[in-house]
């Protein structure tokens, strides 16, 4: 069980059942976001609420951020009526947004320069995840404030590993982000092939998931394919968002992501066509348009 107060940053679609499973912990939390219907949403079932990053802050000696990018954990944690205004020496900052890793170093030097501790601690496994409490958690920052926030973050999921120093965490969601779009992207390659030349992806699917080219990515985002449902449990925008972080990070360590930066490439076609909002495995539907054929036949 919980045993202090937490402040929680961010009621998106990650945010919300990752505050409602540290309810379900014994946690006694404090929510704030920037659209106050989510606010009042998780207040009545029972979470304090606040009117700034900063009162989350002044109230809970640790605070949660989650939310959808770099120049946002900057505003909630450094901007005007953020996090640092109304933390004191000794408080821990955790942002569980999925950002750039030198952005969570500048958050980190800022943090320290106050007598904050600071993790940086990303997410993979969607809302899916988040609802069942299976999220994989990858984290940055001091070893021994990890280990005293490790029952925290364990009530949000069911793997959470140390990976390094500040910005590490993003460093490997990044890595992550990499290796599920392009899988993905494949994924809707294959059935698209698989339905042009007559076979019912439903089978293929089933023949090759207990193989080597069976993966979580193909159980999960194969069926969606298939039955044409693009409802969010991650959002195309978002993945762009990570891969262009990623292409940004790659440019400053001299590294070339070539296949990376052609799925990039897909995801803003799919935002500049309005499926921004739809699920990633819409990548298929890139490959659907060229083909001129949809694996699901809708």
């Amino acid at each position: 069980m919980g045993s202090y107060g937490v402040g929680f940053i961010g009621l998106g679609i990650m945010g919300r059942p990752m505050a409602r499973n540290l309810m379900k912990a014994g946690y006694s939390l404090t929510v704030y976001d920037v659209v106050e219907a989510r606010v009042n949403e998780l207040a009545a079932e029972g979470t304090g609420r606040a009117s700034s990053s900063r009162e989350v802050a002044e109230r809970n000696p640790v605070v949660i951020t989650i939310v959808p990018d770099s120049a946002d954990s900057e505003a909630a944690i450094l901007g005007p009526s953020g996090v640092l205004e109304g933390a004191s020496k000794g408080s821990v900052v955790i942002d569980m947004s999925s950002i750039a890793p030198g952005t969570s170093q500048k958050i980190a030097a800022a943090c320290e320069a106050k007598g904050v501790d600071f993790l940086d601690a990303p997410v993979s496994g969607g809302e899916p995840g988040a609802v069942a409490g299976t999220l994989a958690i990858m984290v940055g920052g001091k070893k021994e404030v990890f280990d005293r926030h490790r029952r925290l973050l364990s009530a949000m999921g069911s793997s959470v590993v140390h990976c390094g120093g500040y910005g590490a965490g993003n460093v490997v969601k990044l890595a992550n982000q990499i290796i599920v779009a392009t899988n993905i992207e494949a994924v809707g390659e294959a059935l698209v092939l698989a339905k042009k030349a007559g076979l019912d992806p439903s089978v293929v699917f089933e023949a090759i998931k207990g193989g080597l080219a069976g993966s979580t990515v193909l159980s999960t985002k194969a069926p969606m394919m298939i039955a044409g449902d693009f409802k969010p449990g991650f959002r195309v925008r978002l993945h762009q968002k990570d891969l262009h972080n990623g292409l940004l990070t790659a440019r400053e360590l001299g590294v070339p992501l070539p296949v990376t930066s052609l799925v990039q490439q897909m995801l803003g076609a799919l935002v500049n066509d309005g499926k921004g909002d739809w699920d990633h495995s819409a990548i298929a539907t890139f490959i659907e348009d060229m083909s001129k054929i949809t694996i699901s036949g809708r």
